[in-house]
């Protein structure tokens, strides 16, 4: 009888053990439970550009990430997860890109019937850009994962303000002695310039590292495309940057 007594304890002990393991695995990752929680972060994001010329651009922002799960779990196997709607905010964004040399130049009538042109003195433009970013829209699928790790994947649109006209756009003019036209000026007619505002398209993946319960590092990569929709007279953009973010959530 005491044998019996005895068994029936153990059992009832490994049993909340286990039970009590988990649940600790499923608080971890709240994504893995029907609470459609809020996700609250700080992230730094860093990288450069990737195409054409863009290989000497560089970017560093810091802002925040304000999310919330709009849905229950659903899909089968790797695949389920839910969708979450966020927001984020860079109030710190920089752009370091390479200096050059540019000149303003107007045409003007030149000897015998001819066109000439009047050009400014060379200045510098390019090097770093100071800014604001906010990304309104971001649609994010969440997968389930596991109990520490739950990646995820996005898309999302936002919106750049830089302290001058970005990207810089112009060089000294293609003939420096005379016999200019409209044609030969090159890129530094008067409105040949670009915008102070910026689209960025972009697309993303990434991972949530549950350091413990509704706490998490994340780690992702987005692809931007930064373009001015034509706002400036010019808008040769950035087609692509990748940028790197480290974050840290709260979950709600």
């Amino acid at each position: 009888m005491r044998h019996g007594v005895a068994l029936t304890l153990l059992a009832s002990a490994t049993g909340a053990q286990t039970a009590s393991s988990g649940a600790g695995v499923a608080i971890t990752n709240p994504l893995r439970q029907e609470a459609r929680p809020f996700n609250f972060g700080a992230l730094v994001q860093s990288g450069f550009g990737v195409t054409e010329d863009r290989g000497g651009f560089k970017f560093f922002m810091a802002g925040a990430h304000a999310g919330k799960v709009l849905t229950g779990m659903h899909g089968r196997g790797a695949a389920r997860g839910n969708f979450e709607y966020a927001v984020e905010a860079f109030p710190f964004w920089q752009s370091y890109t390479p200096a050059g040399q540019r000149q303003n130049c107007t045409v003007v009538a030149g000897p015998v019937g001819g066109v000439g042109a009047q050009c400014s003195a060379p200045f510098t433009i390019g090097g770093t850009f100071t800014g604001a970013s906010i990304t309104p829209i971001i649609l994010r699928w969440n997968f389930a994962g596991t109990g520490r790790f739950a990646p995820w994947a996005q898309g999302a649109g936002g919106l750049l303000w830089t302290n001058h006209k970005y990207p810089a756009f112009g060089g000294l003019p293609i003939n420096a002695t005379g016999g200019f036209s409209y044609s030969t000026l090159g890129d530094n007619g008067p409105n040949d310039d670009t915008s102070v505002w910026n689209f960025t398209p972009q697309f993303g993946v990434g991972v949530h590292y549950f350091t413990r319960a509704k706490r998490s590092i994340d780690l992702g990569a987005n692809a931007i495309h930064i373009s001015s929709a034509s706002l400036g007279d010019k808008n040769p953009g950035v087609n692509a940057s990748v940028q790197f973010t480290l974050g840290y959530s709260w979950w709600k």
